[in-house]
């Protein structure tokens, strides 16, 4: 082809309209893939082979990835559309092969000279498809073919050929590389299977496999990889017959018979084939019956060839279909009985531990359908016996399902019975993946191990690398595979030591204080006399310190408050005019406060070496700047002050209540919801940036998108469910609900605690009462006088006799008491005593709304006006750990008895249901998690939720997007191991704008 660069081109649709003569305004031109899509319109519907001619012309002097930009891939084939304007779809469309030009050009000429009436009927050049130019192995042809299905998809294909030197090989091989280019992140498991099914139907030789690589625009690091086994077909089949497969055996021997129009039946009975042959179309049954030489002739070599392992024999019979005898038999020798190393079965050399047995047997149990195995490759086993333990690695295009293969294997293996095997660990992933998705174990006998055996080659990972080595922290040794029986005996010694040890320092104390005597030793005559002396004097002294106590905190309140009046004694002439300024400033800071938050603070993006204390800032800053969105006003003093201004009840959840403060507002202020909200956990409310979002969409060509961030620590599916079903009303929704959360918002098995809170609550009461709730003034700032006048006038509780002479005794206590009346200065005193003392003290659980973050943190940050809180701490795990407690998946209660199916389930099926109803579409994304968090148990949980995630992607108006694996080395993009800081936000944001599939509303 040349490369001449036609004078005056711009772009695409001028080059276009120049070639075919149509205006610039019926031209219409898209790129997606490799494919080039024209569109020619016009009042009559353009001339379809004399278009063809001028483009084809055109097409042949012009390169057209000079008109592209650089980050555009090749363009393999162009789709030329014509029809008139005003219609909705084309009158015709032909397609363009770019290294067939010519052959395109001769066929065009032909149908030129031809009568429009026989137009389709076209002789000329034969076009050749690009299925028989990629089979004899041409990369660029091999590329073209793929991208004929990729395309539609927006996936650009590229195919190269590398050198690489096997293992135990000194010669090399080339190998197949085919980079898939994308503007978005597309499903390994929705590309692993079509890919594999093609590349296989092509029946490449000189290849052993192929890597498909997936690489999204902009980024370095590939996204995925995937090994699809190109072994032919022939191949596998003679492979598994070798080893005494019926079904591979027939499918040979049928490819050999079919050229006779005989067909064959095979059956194995004990060591002994029987063969079948039957005329292959009979179905007026006069067909003759297959000659006994000829088929004998056939077979024979066949036979020997393979020599099927534990089949001594062959019986081979001819008849017809349906008869009861066969009209001749004939007994065949098989070089079994010549060779005895052949004799055994599979079954029987997997018994003793032969390894190629154990895997032929394996693979033919989790490959029952032949027919697919021969299309994508099927699951391949690999296996390695290491000590006393058998691993036992499972991959396929597609990850095997752990509770499909895992029980069939470990079942299998059991009863094998193989000699010095006293465990099974059994692993699933993706081919081209290193580390397993998913591993399961198993002990057949009692082991003696003080730690778990580390992942073998095949499956490399750090699982159990810091158990295997001494360590020099405190962290406890986790010992799984102990016994019930020993772990029982060990805590039963342990605690016997402890108690005697307990009460005998307990003895000790009661014993001193003379309040308790020896059982054994002898009563005295007045024992009543004694104890009544012993409780007056331990009470005098209970009264006597609680006196002092309290005049000392009198004394210590008096103190604090009589500093105050001494800076009241001034003159006369001043003290008006600075009162009046201090009246004036008090209130404008108190209007400030209630209306909005402070206005005056530094842009973002300065850079000072001073905090907002004015103290040099910590090591734990970062040197190197992300991109994030600025930030905007904080919202949390308004929010606080909506809810509490707000006529429904209060959900016991205080971030619910504002977070639905600011929701009315917004919903008040524009008086429509809007177009999208983002609702979730915390993973949610720090995980995706509304502004970032809005700002994406934009140059994706969607202006003007309102998106409002409805996240709530700790919610899981049923909070989300009763927010949306519940809470909000119908005209309240907007167009799209991104759901942001994980696995651990779906554990059926743990206790909701927030969704508990809630249903105690009596806004929970009021919003199942179905009370029309709608976005009024209420929620704006203006009418607060007439809000706080209405008051729900209640009825006073019975207050019976026990309460009214407890509350007459506390009122006469507090009566005489000097640190009664000023309590609440007490407590407040207490705790900034206390937190001069533990200012670092950090209380581990996993229930905390902070979820990792100090609350010095959370007391500088807030949410904005959008719901989102920023965050702009990253995660170092040097430093994270040595605040916080390292919980592994085993011992964190977010993942305990971890189950999708429950209540959790229930509640997203609802809202899926609920979302179809009121046409809504979810997308529900799993948020980006660090590898610090993916612990070999979490990634097992993370494992289930996503098979999970898949079988629901089904459902009509929803999407599933998985980002759980995203950046799990990228530290900077996480506040903590769990949760993104508004970097990472903030390309989240920017990832799904770019997303294809998500149906974003147009204005």
């Amino acid at each position: 082809m040349k490369t001449v660069l036609p004078d005056r081109q711009q772009s695409l649709v001028q080059w276009v309209s120049q070639a075919t003569g149509i205006n610039t305004f019926g031209v219409k031109v898209r790129l997606r893939g490799n494919d080039l899509h024209i569109l020619c319109e016009g009042t009559e519907c353009p001339q379809r082979w004399r278009t063809l001619s001028d483009l084809l012309q055109a097409l042949q002097q012009t390169n057209l990835d000079i008109l592209t930009s650089n980050e555009q891939p090749s363009i393999y084939q162009v789709f030329v559309y014509g029809r008139r304007k005003g219609e909705q779809r084309p009158k015709w469309c032909h397609r363009v092969y770019l290294n067939q030009i010519d052959k395109h050009l001769e066929q065009v000429e032909q149908a030129l000279l031809a009568d429009s009436e026989k137009s389709k009927q076209v002789g000329g050049a034969l076009i050749v498809s690009n299925e028989s130019l990629a089979r004899q192995g041409n990369p660029e042809a091999i590329a073209r073919y793929i991208s004929e299905t990729l395309s539609i998809l927006g996936v650009s294909v590229q195919v190269k050929i590398k050198p690489y030197k096997p293992k135990n090989s000194q010669s090399e091989e080339d190998r197949l590389w085919i980079f898939c280019h994308s503007s978005y992140s597309p499903d390994a498991s929705l590309l692993a299977e079509p890919i594999a099914q093609k590349l296989r139907y092509l029946k490449l030789s000189g290849y052993q496999d192929a890597i498909i690589v997936s690489q999204v625009s902009g980024e370095t690091a590939p996204d995925w990889l995937l090994r699809v086994d190109l072994t032919p077909p022939e191949v596998m089949l003679k492979e598994w017959a070798r080893w005494g497969d019926v079904q591979a055996i027939a499918r040979l021997l049928t490819e050999v018979l079919s050229g006779l129009k005989v067909g064959v039946q095979v059956s194995l009975k004990e060591s002994t084939l029987h063969i079948f042959c039957i005329p292959a179309f009979d179905p007026l049954g006069t067909a003759p019956i297959p000659d006994k030489v000829v088929c004998l002739d056939a077979i024979l070599p066949q036979l020997e060839a393979i020599a099927p392992q534990g089949i001594l024999a062959a019986t081979v019979y001819g008849q017809k279909a349906g008869d009861q005898e066969p009209t001749w038999v004939d007994w065949l020798a098989l070089p079994t009985a010549k060779y005895p190393a052949f004799a055994a079965s599979p079954l029987d050399l997997a018994n003793t531990g032969d390894e190629p047995a154990i895997i032929f047997l394996l693979e033919r149990l989790l490959n029952p359908d032949l027919d697919w195995r021969l299309l994508t490759g099927g699951v391949r086993v690999l296996l390695l016996n290491k000590n006393d333990l058998l691993h036992i690695m499972c991959d396929a295009p597609v990850c095997p399902g752990r509770q499909q293969v895992a029980n069939k294997v470990t079942q299998f293996i059991r009863q094998l019975k193989i000699p010095g095997i006293m465990g099974i660990r059994v692993y699933g992933r993706r081919a081209g993946n290193k580390e397993p998705f998913w591993h399961y174990g198993v002990d057949l006998e009692h082991r003696q191990r003080l730690v778990p055996e580390a992942t073998p080659e095949f499956a490399a990972t750090s699982k159990y690398v810091n158990d295997l080595v001494n360590s020099e922290t405190n962290e406890p040794i986790l010992r799984p595979d102990l016994t019930t029986e020993d772990v029982q005996s060990f805590v039963t010694e342990v605690a016997r030591d402890w108690m005697v040890t307990a009460s005998a320092t307990a003895k000790k104390f009661l014993l001193k204080s003379q309040l308790f005597t020896e059982s054994h030793e002898s009563e005295e005559q007045t024992p009543d006399v004694q104890g009544l002396k012993i409780a007056l004097v331990w009470g005098t002294l209970g009264l006597l310190l609680t006196l002092q106590t309290d005049w000392v905190l009198g004394q210590i309140i008096a103190r604090g408050t009589t500093t105050p009046k001494v800076a009241n004694v001034l003159p006369s002439s001043s003290s008006k005019q600075k009162a009046s300024l201090t009246s004036e400033k008090t209130q404008g800071e108190k209007t400030a406060f209630f209306t909005s938050t402070s206005k005056t603070k530094s842009p973002p993006n300065q850079s000072s070496v001073f905090n907002a204390s004015e103290f040099t800032q910590s090591d734990e800053t970062p040197t190197n700047n992300l991109a994030a969105a600025p930030l905007k006003e904080k919202a949390t003093a308004t929010a606080i002050l909506l809810a509490a201004r707000s006529q429904m009840p209060s959900f016991n959840v205080r971030q619910l209540d504002e977070q639905l403060a600011l929701y009315k507002q917004r919903l008040a202020i524009n008086g429509t919801p809007p177009d999208v909200l983002i609702i979730g956990s915390s993973r949610a409310l720090r995980g995706i940036d509304p502004a970032a979002l809005s700002k994406a969409l934009v140059t994706q060509g969607y202006p003007n998108i309102d998106v409002f961030n409805f996240g709530i620590n700790g919610a899981t599916a049923q909070v989300v469910d009763f927010v949306i079903r519940h809470v909000l009303e119908p005209s309240e929704l907007p167009k799209i609900i991104l759901w942001a959360d994980g696995a651990r918002a779906f554990n059926g098995g743990r206790e909701d605690i927030t969704f508990k809170s809630i249903a105690t609550s009596a806004g929970y009461k009021q919003a199942f009462q179905k009370t029309p709730t709608t976005a009024n003034s209420s929620y704006l700032p203006e009418n607060t006088v007439s809000s706080g006048e209405e008051k729900v006038k209640e009825e006073k509780p019975e207050i019976s006799t026990y309460e009214a002479v407890n509350q007459s005794l506390n009122q006469a206590l507090a009566s005489l008491s000097a640190s009664y009346p000023n309590r609440d200065q007490i407590k407040n005193l207490l705790q900034k005593q206390l937190l001069i003392f533990g200012p670092n003290q950090t209380v581990a659980s996993q229930r905390q709304p902070t979820d990792g973050t100090s609350d010095e943190i959370t007391s500088r940050q807030s949410v904005d006006f959008d719901g989102f809180l920023p965050l702009s701490i990253r995660f170092n795990p040097a430093r994270y750990y040595q605040k916080h407690s390292r919980v592994t998946g085993n011992y964190d209660n977010d993942y305990k008895s971890f189950q999708i199916e429950g209540q959790q389930d229930a509640a997203f099926q609802e809202v899926l249901q609920f979302a179809q109803s009121q046409k809504i579409s979810l997308v529900f994304v799993n948020m980006p998690l660090t590898a610090d968090y993916l612990d070999p148990v979490r990634k097992q949980y993370e494992q289930e939720f996503q098979e999970y995630m898949l079988r629901l992607a089904t459902s009509p108006n929803f999407i599933y997007r998985d980002l759980s694996r995203q950046w799990p080395k990228a530290n900077d993009y996480f506040s903590d191991p769990s949760h993104l800081n508004r970097f990472g936000a903030y390309e989240v944001s920017k990832k799904l704008a770019n997303d294809p599939m998500i149906p974003w509303p147009v204005k």
